[in-house]
């Protein structure tokens, strides 16, 4: 495949799938705003985020299935318009059960874009090569977080309003670039007729996979262990690290470049090192920063970098283990490519809502309590996928 073709694809992935984290992400320095607009309680606000990732985690079940029916773009037509309008309903939101409830529509629609892009990333691209792309489109998914949070503070300056409209043209533009650049990857004689009796029976197949099962848990596991902080975040870092509204950019950041770097060390041992070797060092390199950030928070006082900057150096490993996991996890199932990115993207969100509704409520107490709940992933995560053949070949 030619190499500007390659990275046109790349960046239109990326963008495709970076539009959950956006609709995360970007709204969380408003909270304060949206308290005293809405007259909501901090709760009522932390709960927006589960009738966010509750939905999406339920429906990426089916936006695999359907792009495997319908076809990878008119999926995400479907998709990504029900997202704007959500968008925009947000903004003329007011009061916290009318965010709520165009919350909901926005999960229901926003893993369009991520789950179709994962299945296209393999229906493109062969072997290593897919591998490779997997990870530049991690990588350039992960200045999401980065950048989001940074893009809501100065959209705050204007209204909080303004921060889902930017969601609105962020799904329109995107839309358009996956209209405009990407090929339809699903002919019309490779389609697969949509019913709940055949998505149930492929869910019942791959879910009844304890390769593909032990893969994804594992996966999801590292994941949800990062992204307890960003969940978190206008706890820990207003009321426990002190920073402003506007600062949420001092923990993205750094996060996110670990995120990138270990995206691109991936990238880089993609056809060089053996996928297990690869993962054992990610594991090994995770469970040093876990160890690190529980040193912190039992032994030093509460600052910015120290609380920070284990967590940044765990997601290179984070990042590191994620394309050869995803990869590992599609090859099982080659002609349900979307159904399968569908099961994958499913475990991931929910246990990102799980995290949500009941883990970060009971351990944002203190930085210590969020870090022994990111332990405590980790080493669920280990315990699945040291079981698993990829662990071993």
């Amino acid at each position: 495949m030619h190499q500007t073709s390659s990275l046109t694809f790349t960046i239109v992935l990326a963008a495709l799938a970076a539009l959950a984290p956006f609709a995360i992400d970007t709204y969380l320095p408003a909270f304060p705003a949206l308290e005293w607009d809405l007259g909501a309680s901090p709760y009522a606000l932390q709960q927006s985020l589960t009738f966010y990732l509750l939905p999406y985690a339920i429906m990426t079940l089916w936006h695999g299935a359907i792009s495997d029916s319908i076809g990878r773009i008119a999926a995400l037509k479907l998709g990504l318009g029900v997202f704007l309008l959500a968008s925009i309903g947000c903004a003329y939101a007011q009061n916290i059960e009318v965010l709520w409830c165009f919350r909901v529509l926005q999960g229901l629609s926003g893993g369009a874009g991520n789950v179709i892009a994962r299945a296209m990333v393999r229906d493109l691209f062969e072997g290593a090569q897919a591998q490779r792309v997997m990870a530049s489109v991690q990588m350039l998914f992960g200045i999401a977080p980065a950048v989001a949070p940074v893009i809501g503070g100065l959209l705050l300056g204007i209204h909080w309003q303004a921060i889902f409209v930017f969601l609105a043209l962020y799904a329109a533009l995107s839309l358009w670039a996956a209209i405009r650049f990407l090929p339809e990857t699903v002919p019309l004689d490779k389609r697969v007729p949509l019913s709940a009796k055949q998505v149930i029976h492929d869910y019942r197949m791959i879910f009844s996979d304890r390769e593909f099962n032990l893969i994804v848990f594992a996966s999801g596991a590292n994941f949800a262990a990062f992204f307890l902080y960003v969940l978190a975040s206008p706890v820990f870092l207003v009321k426990q690290l002190g920073l402003s509204e506007h600062q949420f950019a001092y923990m993205f950041v750094p996060t996110v470049c670990g995120m990138v770097l270990g995206s691109y060390l991936a990238r880089r041992a993609a056809g060089v090192y053996a996928k297990h070797k690869v993962i054992k060092v990610a594991y090994l390199w995770m469970a040093a920063m876990v160890a690190l950030t529980l040193s912190v928070c039992l032994v030093m006082p509460v600052s910015v970098v120290n609380n920070i900057l284990p967590i940044a150096l765990f997601n290179i490993g984070m990042a590191l283990a994620m394309p050869v996991l995803s990869i590992a996890a599609l090859d099982r199932y080659p002609k349900t490519r979307g159904t399968a990115a569908s099961g994958q993207a499913f475990v991931q969100m929910l246990l990102s809502t799980v995290s949500a509704g009941l883990i970060v409520p009971l351990v944002c107490f203190a930085p210590s309590g969020l870090a022994i709940a990111m332990a405590i992933y980790l080493l669920v995560g280990w315990l699945a996928i040291r079981r698993a053949k990829v662990w071993r070949e």
